[in-house]
């Protein structure tokens, strides 16, 4: 996939990866707009490639009074608000058919959720719209069978495509990354880790998922090191006090640093 199919997205001929990344769902205005300046800044100096993260729902909860979201219109206008703001591209999460056309009006790619990506008429639904879609690729999946969730989409004559890793289930309780599927997903389409994701702990007692934090520097520049072509990662200035995933994601304090040393390691990879 060619990034420059994407609206708005800059750095595209700095040899870097690109990253997807902002709070794991929309919880206001100030909240996202505040991450989106933060992220703007570390990706323009280090010639990184950008796209906003924000969900405007959160279907996928573990108990009936969690989090999903502050209305999926306010959300995806927050969302598009972004976007204006700081003259970048921005994408979702879409959970049914009917939320295919309604965030194509506001978004610029479209994610299929790890869990939904078998739902054929949801992958195609996000195909029709024209938007890039991006697969997240089912805990449950192996690499190899990513061929047939990009096939849907390439055969709804939409080539803007690519597959996200978000680790793949360790018992009951617990992720790993599989380092190996990187290069066998390349073959299909671009290629993005997702090291917030994938370093969740699924299934607790609580009903709130848990997660390994201090992790994620090592998942990431393993990932750079195998040859992703992006990155994904969710980010917040309180992770504590998130409203969904915060037990997993990124404290903003530590973006700019993370971010130069994947930097320099993708710079030392593409020596060779």
């Amino acid at each position: 996939m060619d990034l420059n199919n994407i609206p708005k997205i800059k750095n595209t001929d700095s040899g870097n990866f690109f990253l997807l990344s902002g709070p794991c769902a929309i919880e206001g205005e100030e909240m996202a707009l505040r991450i989106a300046e933060h992220i703007v800044t570390v990706t323009d100096r280090l010639k990184i490639p950008y796209v906003f993260k924000g969900s405007f729902k959160k279907a996928n909860r573990s108990r009936v009074d969690s989090f999903t979201g502050i209305g999926d219109e306010k959300a995806l206008k927050i969302l598009r608000k972004v976007s204006e703001t700081f003259d970048i591209p921005t994408v979702t999460d879409i959970h049914t058919n009917e939320d295919a056309a309604m965030a194509a009006q506001y978004v610029d790619v479209l994610q299929i959720p790890a869990f939904l990506v078998r739902q054929t008429d949801l992958v195609v639904a996000a195909a029709e719209t024209g938007r890039t879609v991006n697969l997240k690729k089912g805990q449950f999946m192996s690499p190899e069978s990513m061929k047939h969730a990009v096939q849907k989409v390439l055969d709804s004559n939409n080539e803007k495509v690519m597959v996200t890793d978000r680790g793949t289930m360790f018992g009951y309780q617990d992720m790993i990354v599989d380092f190996r599927g990187i290069p066998t997903m390349k073959q299909f389409a671009t290629t993005v880790l997702d090291v917030t994701h994938s370093l969740q702990q699924p299934n607790q007692v609580a009903g709130v998922t848990g997660g390994r934090p201090d992790m994620i520097e090592t998942i990431a520049r393993a990932g750079i090191a195998t040859g992703v072509d992006g990155i994904f990662i969710e980010t917040h200035f309180d992770p504590a006090n998130a409203k969904s995933d915060g037990a997993n994601m990124l404290h903003l304090d530590y973006f700019e640093g993370l971010m130069e040393k994947l930097s320099a390691i993708r710079a030392t990879i593409n020596a060779f």
